[in-house]
């Protein structure tokens, strides 16, 4: 990972973490609070509408997109279109070995831009070096946790908020990169 930090400094690349989400209307349940003597009792309308997030961590920033359903090619090949278009850095995206991340569709995409776009995989069972995972985690556990909603407009849009907040504090972002033991010396 050294190495592929140093070689993209070397070229003036900005290294984005790029990883994919689930969310759901079905609440993921974290430790709450409740009156002394009282257990705490979340009510759940039993509804399974869900979303995936897409997002990209760099040092300073997440960029993120929400879709109804699972991730696949297209919604892959967006996001990378929106990535580039955020930064006037060539990029260097480090990810995981996921099938969409392999698909044609994507390697052509990446193929197309002429070197702007280079990736790196992470090795394979090793989600704990990426920090968008530590992102998604802070996200279920801290910003959205226990949240109850009915309907997946509500869910898209308490992650929305919650995401932009994350993005506004960048002492997460800092520390998703140290749990990661990415941080730079």
């Amino acid at each position: 990972m050294a190495r592929t930090q140093k070689k993209a400094r070397r070229e003036g690349r900005l290294i984005a973490f790029i990883d994919e989400t689930g969310v759901s209307t079905r609440p993921h349940r974290v430790r709450t609070w409740a009156p002394r003597g009282k257990t705490p009792v979340i009510r759940e309308t039993f509804g399974w509408k869900s979303l995936s997030v897409i997002g990209a961590i760099s040092l300073w920033r997440i960029l993120f997109r929400i879709h109804p359903g699972s991730i696949k090619g297209p919604q892959v090949v967006d996001f990378l279109k929106v990535l580039a278009r955020h930064t006037r850095k060539p990029l260097l995206v480090i990810w995981d070995g996921a099938p969409i991340h392999r698909s044609r569709l994507v390697s052509d995409y990446i193929a197309s831009t002429g070197g702007r776009i280079v990736v790196e995989r992470l090795p394979a069972y090793a989600p704990e070096l990426n920090p968008a995972e530590y992102i998604w985690a802070h996200l279920k556990q801290h910003e959205i946790g226990n949240l109850l909603v009915k309907e997946a407009w509500q869910l898209s849009h308490h992650a929305t908020a919650a995401l932009r907040k994350m993005r506004r504090r960048p002492r997460i972002i800092r520390a998703c990169f140290a749990q990661a033991s990415l941080w730079p010396e």
